[in-house]
């Protein structure tokens, strides 16, 4: 008995405290803070990688040749993919912006004189007409753009940006060759009595992070399709099929991609306005897409396929961004699964709550 007792309070000394657990977490939290957008480009090639992670195993398996074949056959396909669709959507947004930049006075001009119509308004104190306040815009807008550094801050993004693009694709070619042997050197770093309850969360983990990439999905297949009725069919915008199709693949990258779609689209309806009506019916149509997005079909879709109520996918969703920015979106509702699925497997329970 009493070597039993002991074997019992040396196990209880070995795990770890509550204080302990809560030290680490803390520490993780904030490096995760610190470095979010260093880590960003690992989230995103790492979802790739799980995403295409059963073609590659299937096309390995079906010319049984070595993995790193398949990889390449896949990450190929991807690279060659998007390529091509900057390639054939470079055109069109060019175009659009270039005719933005060039008749912004223009532009202006027109969306002056569909507000104030003839009429003098007194703006702080100054009275202006419609091609006065055109012009007061137009050169607030050069000085802006014309400020010290603003051009060099536009620069260092783009080239940030432009480096973040490739590394995800090296990366992701990396994950994809070596994914199997990457999952089982992480199982490594963890303590060996745990290791047989994280092979158990994660075997239990893996179909329902697939239906939660179905019901993603579902959201991106109706992003295309309202945004096609909104720009195409309703405000009759050209390149709508595009810009439809654009949106949907933004709405894949949370944060940063919805709100591109909705500057590159903004533009094009500034380009193609003759006056304020238009405007405003793309106000409209963004502030409607958005919110039957992120606060209706969203939540309600995510949460079904993911066993989570749609109160808690928007709580992950808004902590996750103020933490952690984009890769706190992506990794936010995927993070609450694990955790309910970590939560079931240590009490023994067959089915989730």
């Amino acid at each position: 008995m009493t070597q039993a007792a002991g074997n019992a309070d040396d196990q209880a000394q070995s795990r770890p405290n509550l204080a302990t657990i809560l030290v680490v977490f803390a520490i993780f939290v904030l490096v995760f803070h610190e470095l979010r957008w260093v880590i960003l480009p690992f989230v995103l090639a790492g979802l790739l990688a799980y995403l295409f992670n059963p073609l590659v195993e299937s096309i390995s398996a079906r010319f049984e040749a070595s993995r790193i074949l398949g990889a390449a056959a896949v990450f190929v396909t991807l690279l060659t993919a998007a390529v091509v669709t900057i390639w054939i959507g470079a055109r069109p947004l060019v175009t659009e912006l270039e005719r933005v930049a060039t008749d912004l006075r223009e532009i202006l001009g027109r969306l002056a004189h569909g507000v104030f119509g003839d009429r003098t308004v007194t703006i702080f104190g100054v009275n202006a007409d419609a091609n006065q306040i055109a012009e007061a815009a137009t050169n607030g807008l050069r000085g802006w753009i014309g400020q010290t550094g603003r051009l060099l801050q536009l620069a260092s993004v783009s080239f940030v940006a432009l480096f973040g693009c490739i590394l995800v694709f090296v990366l992701l070619f990396y994950l994809l060759a070596q994914g199997p042997q990457i999952m089982r050197s992480l199982l490594w770093l963890a303590p060996l009595d745990q290791r047989d309850t994280i092979e158990k969360v994660w075997a239990r983990l893996g179909p329902l992070l697939w239906r939660y990439i179905c019901g993603v999905l579902i959201v991106v297949a109706y992003a295309i399709v309202a945004a096609y009725v909104g720009l195409g069919l309703v405000l009759g915008l050209r390149h709508a099929l595009f810009l439809a199709l654009l949106t949907g693949f933004l709405e894949m990258i949370p944060v940063v991609g919805p709100g591109a779609s909705a500057l590159i689209a903004g533009l094009a309806a500034i380009g193609n306005a003759t006056g304020i009506a238009p405007i405003i019916g793309y106000a409209i149509y963004a502030i409607a897409l958005r919110l039957s997005i992120d606060q209706l079909l969203g939540p309600l879709v995510l949460g079904a396929a993911a066993t989570l109520s749609p109160v808690t996918i928007i709580f992950c969703f808004l902590v996750g961004g103020a933490l952690f920015g984009v890769s706190g979106v992506i990794l936010a509702a995927p993070a609450a699964i694990a955790l309910k699925t970590w939560v079931a497997v240590t009490r023994g329970e067959t089915t989730l709550g």
